[in-house]
């Protein structure tokens, strides 16, 4: 414990904060050469919009108080749970982020100019991806940044990190719902078909 308890203190700071630069990084390397946002919000007030703010809210609160936790003792206040504070779990944690991380760039390389963040109501000529990891469930983005989510509880064990993970998971599913719906309404048929024969977690 006295190696591992410091190394993943460290190690969730620098992890969530190279997470922010590298979507700021994307996000923005897209903008410049496609000359348009990959981010979508959707109209504001509406279910997408409410589910960007609040996935942004927890991830600021997270990524803030994983940074805060390398220089001060702020445990006390998160609510840790003791006995789950225990060298394997942690290290489970940790490496079940590493997962994530390595999956949810993968997916995002495999979907290439078809990649985006949010629902895009732009007339654009996206393909439908049904082949490789979509092959076996539609949303096996979700269920990696899901993977995530559980990792960092893991890493982290607290009354905190459970509130960020039920936010995190009712966030991700309603957004997998609505999501959906629009891919019904761009693809129709083909689509429907995909979505009778694929399931949508597993």
């Amino acid at each position: 414990m006295d190696i591992i308890e410091p190394l993943v203190r460290n190690f969730l700071g620098i992890f969530f904060l190279m997470i922010g630069l590298q979507f700021a990084g994307r996000a923005l390397g897209l903008y410049q050469r496609m000359h348009f946002s990959h981010i979508n919000y959707g109209d504001r007030g509406s279910a997408p919009w409410w589910h960007r703010h609040i996935f942004n809210v927890f991830r600021a609160l997270i990524l803030s108080v994983c940074v805060v936790r390398i220089f001060a003792d702020i445990d006390g206040w998160l609510g840790v749970f003791s006995a789950l504070y225990q060298w394997p779990v942690l290290l489970l944690g940790m490496l079940l982020l590493l997962a994530s991380f390595v999956s949810v760039n993968y997916l995002q390389a495999y979907m290439h100019e078809d990649w985006r963040s949010g629902i895009d109501r732009r007339d654009d000529h996206r393909t439908l991806l049904t082949s490789g990891p979509f092959s076996r469930s539609r949303n096996p983005l979700f269920i990696s940044v899901i993977t995530g989510q559980f990792g960092f509880f893991l890493a982290l064990p607290s009354v905190f990190s459970l509130v960020c993970l039920v936010a995190g998971v009712l966030v991700i599913t309603r957004q997998a719902r609505e999501e959906e719906k629009a891919l019904s309404s761009k693809f129709g048929a083909p689509y429907d078909d995909y979505r009778a024969r694929v399931p949508r977690w597993f």
